[in-house]
């Protein structure tokens, strides 16, 4: 198929637990980290063109202003760019993404948009790319985007700078409460933040049987980023310490997992059937919203729409 169109629902991402090892000599990092697959998704559609590229972005969570800088530094614009760089396809390309995930949450929305748009142009390809090539793409844009590409698991263990991963089977679906404060972190913040620190983990054995089990990811659920992000925002310590006080873990009841997922903004809440009204007095922590999703059990399919 030379032209055509394609959808993905792009979706959003957990880290279950993130750990951020010492910086190498080329300025990267390398990471160990649970991946989780929510049904949280915004919307891509890829349309193959003669010529030209163009993108286009809107949806109730674009920020006043949209997402700010020129459409090259997009991170869907820059997965097209470098698929059509690799293939030879396509000769031109028109990106549309509805957003429904927040902004510099640490939901991973940009490298679900990337994921989506190559995932999409390879499937309108006529002479699609491998598997492993399609990894390799994805780990050039960014530690997320490598997980976030692959269609195979809604769950992954991925270390290195995420292209190695252990795909795993899809953990029984939990319900799961986003608390988005009204500010974003931006990840090269929160990874300085981290170096002035010098606090790194050491590398360590991951017992593999728990992370097919939700008491056993409860057991490891921690995040490098938080203690310096919390630090430097307010606000998400505050709502980190609120959620994990006697009183909410009473009503969470003890096998609720709370965490800060990626390098924030978003604090998690993972638990069971938490009672209604759970979470209202989350919002009093000033300027926080509260999105109601889950994880998934699937990864969202390729939809050819022309």
């Amino acid at each position: 198929m030379s032209s055509g169109e394609a959808r993905v629902e792009a979706q959003a991402k957990l880290n279950l637990f993130l750990k951020v090892l010492a910086r190498e000599d080329s300025g990267f990092h390398q990471i160990e980290t649970l991946f989780c697959r929510l049904t949280l998704a915004d919307t891509v559609t890829v349309r193959v063109t003669a010529s030209g590229r163009k993108l286009a972005c809107s949806g109730e969570r674009l920020p006043a202003g949209g997402l700010g800088g020129p459409p090259e530094s997009n991170l869907a614009w820059r997965a097209a760019a470098i698929y059509a760089e690799e293939t030879g396809f396509p000769s031109g390309f028109e990106i549309a993404i509805e957003k429904r995930i927040p902004v510099g949450g640490g939901l991973g929305g940009g490298s679900a948009d990337a994921g989506a748009v190559l995932r999409a142009l390879n499937a309108l390809n006529p002479s699609p790319l491998a598997a492993r090539d399609m990894l390799r793409l994805a780990a050039a844009l960014g530690a997320d985007v490598p997980f976030l590409t692959q269609d195979t698991a809604p769950a992954a263990l991925a270390w290195g700078r995420g292209a190695r991963m252990l795909l795993l089977p899809a953990l029984p679906v939990r319900a799961v409460w986003l608390l988005v404060p009204d500010v974003s972190v931006n990840t090269a913040d929160a990874y300085q933040w981290l170096r002035e620190t010098k606090r790194y983990t050491a590398p360590t054995a991951i017992p593999l049987d728990q992370l097919t089990r939700w008491d056993g990811i409860a057991a490891l659920a921690t995040n490098d980023f938080e203690p310096v992000v919390a630090s430097h925002v307010p606000v998400i310590g505050k709502l980190l310490q609120n959620l994990r006080s006697a009183e909410f873990r009473e009503v969470l009841g003890s096998s609720a997992i709370v965490l800060m997922s990626g390098s924030g903004s978003t604090v998690a809440v993972i638990t069971g059937e938490p009672p209604p009204g759970a979470f209202q007095p989350a919002p009093a922590v000033g300027g926080v919203s509260i999105l109601e999703t889950e994880s998934s059990a699937f990864v969202e399919p390729v939809v050819l729409t022309h």
